[in-house]
């Protein structure tokens, strides 16, 4: 890109991440008891229950996030719960892998917006940046954005890798999709960032994930704390599936949504709020536990942090099992 009017990445001063001051090291990942007397939402039991009815039936079960989930140290409960096959698809934001490599490659992660951008330094890391690397191998490889990271986590040299969410998802052979905005996440800022296998990778994985939604009927799509990327691209892939399905004269209809998020919603939240209200804009609402769920289906809605509800959600599917 020589035109004068794009800007010149080569000019960047980019640091390694020895001189980044860390917000969260790998201290704030939970072991998987640590919330025994964590007490559990009625609701979070009911979509426990659904889950292990669709994992019984082979439903999908889909869990879709944004970055906090990963930053609430709640890996090793989402990790469990992949490896005893309670989630069929894991979907997230590109900050979600952002964290998730750099947790696995130096078991730190997050830097101040604040202090950073001021310098002019937010983002700009070099090791950061290899995610790069490996989404333009993975364009001419033929594969998606999720599952090389999640190769490269896991047969790579990263010291944390048994807390990466990518990588275990890669080892079981599981699903996971990431859903990239151009210019949202920090290695689009890097000079290795190539737009085409960027779109490309995560074009190929929301692919996959409309595939995966296919299978939704009697099954369960959950979102953690993602305002829009999750019901965004959940909405598109289920009319997307419905479509394919109506012309097989199969219906997905009767599934269950769950969002939990620090939204405080109505007790009426099964009605979609006025246009005039806030809560109209917050999508996950209107779109997940309203519009998608209407011809059959349920939905739940549970405020809260994910450091108390995914544990509490791992909790109940396990005391479920005993």
């Amino acid at each position: 890109m020589k035109n004068s009017q794009y800007f010149n990445r080569n000019s960047l001063i980019i640091n390694p991440l020895s001189m980044r001051k860390h917000d969260l090291e790998i201290s704030v990942v939970k072991d998987l008891n640590a919330d025994k007397n964590l007490s559990t939402d009625k609701r979070i039991e009911t979509v426990a229950q659904r889950i292990i009815d669709a994992k019984r039936n082979n439903a999908a079960v889909i869990m879709m996030m944004g970055g906090h989930v990963v930053r609430a140290g709640v890996q090793r409960h989402i990790i469990d719960l992949m490896e005893k096959g309670y989630i069929s698809c894991l979907s997230m934001n590109g900050s979600v892998m952002i964290h998730d490599f750099e947790f696995a490659l130096i078991g730190a992660t997050t830097e101040s917006v604040a202090r950073y951008i001021k310098e002019g330094q937010f983002g700009l890391w070099q090791e950061t940046g290899q995610i790069n690397d490996i989404i333009n191998k993975a364009y001419k490889n033929d594969m998606g954005m999720g599952e090389a990271i999640g190769e490269s986590i896991y047969k790579g040299d990263y010291k944390y890798k048994d807390i990466s969410l990518l990588a275990a998802a890669y080892r079981l052979k599981i699903p996971a999709t990431v859903h990239v905005g151009i210019g949202y996440d920090i290695i689009h800022e890097h000079p290795n960032c190539n737009g085409a296998a960027t779109g490309e990778t995560s074009y190929r994985d929301f692919l996959r994930f409309a595939k995966v939604v296919e299978n939704l009927e009697g099954g369960v799509v959950m979102n953690f704390g993602s305002a829009v990327m999750a019901p965004e691209v959940y909405l598109k892939a289920l009319s997307m599936a419905r479509n394919a399905a109506a012309q097989q004269r199969r219906a997905i209809k009767r599934f269950t949504t769950l969002v939990c998020d620090l939204h405080e919603l109505p007790d009426d939240f099964n009605k979609e709020p006025d246009k005039s209200s806030a809560g109209y804009y917050f999508r996950p609402w209107k779109t997940m536990l309203v519009r998608t769920v209407a011809d059959g289906g349920e939905s739940f809605y549970v405020c809260g942090r994910h450091s108390e509800t995914i544990p509490a959600l791992w909790g109940a599917i396990n005391e479920k099992n005993r």
